[in-house]
């Protein structure tokens, strides 16, 4: 997933690449049972879950790095942004703290969501 996802930011403000890696590795730290699979063609690093599937995904932008949920509409995050029918997203500039207690919440509740 590394050499993907250096792939993918190599175009982009170190900044974001950065910003992009330790979310990653956040997400991969408060839930290790997380899958994490570098779409090319998308820029994206996609998180799945055993028994729930796909969970979310980061997609650095040339200017933040979003992290979208599939089925954000249904979690209660206030974190959470977006007014699409399905998906939501928490927007995070590259000076970013990544606040690693809510994210574990929000995939907590994803996961069970799907379970």
């Amino acid at each position: 997933m590394v050499a993907d996802l250096i792939q993918i930011t190599r175009s982009l403000p170190p900044p974001i690449a950065e910003l992009a890696s330790r979310l990653a590795l956040t997400l991969l730290a408060v839930r290790p049972d997380l899958e994490a699979k570098a779409r090319l063609g998308w820029g994206s690093v996609n998180f799945r879950h055993p028994r729930a599937g796909f969970v979310c995904a980061i997609f650095p932008m040339e200017d933040h790095v979003s992290l979208v949920f599939e089925h954000g509409r249904q979690l209660s995050s206030p974190l959470l942004k977006g007014d699409g029918k399905q998906v939501r997203f928490i927007r995070f500039a590259p000076d970013a703290d990544i606040p690693e207690d809510e994210l574990a919440i929000l995939l907590a509740e994803a996961i069970a969501l799907k379970a």
